[in-house]
């Protein structure tokens, strides 16, 4: 499987889990959690949703530019850093336990350092270049 669809099919399933969390959070935990763990989750769901938007523009890019490790590194990033960010608010806000909360910010930085990628990625690009040799690959 091409770097492109595993991470054009990783940002569509990181999707699909976002709006079926949101809608958890928002219809089943209302009665159930504290405003406040109910803010963290919604901070969980917006950080998941956006990041799986950046996962599938790394797709996409990764379609242009199948060659270029950075973006697939950023990608990589992107998903570990959802999987420590929002995963430990989502196993905070269900577990009550605050200690799970340490482990947030490391996703934090994955994150930061995906999009850190992505710009090192673009200000690797030079106008017109294309890393796919192949006769035809434009």
């Amino acid at each position: 499987m091409s770097r492109a669809r595993i991470w054009l099919t990783t940002g569509a399933t990181c999707g699909f889990v976002t709006v079926a969390l949101g809608a958890f959070g928002a219809h089943g935990l209302r009665e159930i959690v504290s405003p406040e763990r109910l803010a963290n989750w919604a901070t969980a769901t917006d950080y998941l949703g956006l990041h799986a938007l950046a996962i599938l523009a790394c797709g996409l890019w990764l379609l242009q530019r199948p060659a270029d490790g950075l973006v697939h590194r950023a990608a990589g990033a992107f998903l570990a850093g959802i999987v420590l960010f929002s995963g430990s608010l989502f196993a905070l806000v269900l577990t009550g336990q605050r200690a799970i909360g340490m482990i947030t910010p490391v996703g934090g930085l994955l994150l930061l350092a995906g999009w850190a990628l992505l710009v090192a990625g673009a200000r690797g690009l030079r106008e017109g270049a294309h890393t796919d040799s192949r006769p035809g690959a434009d």
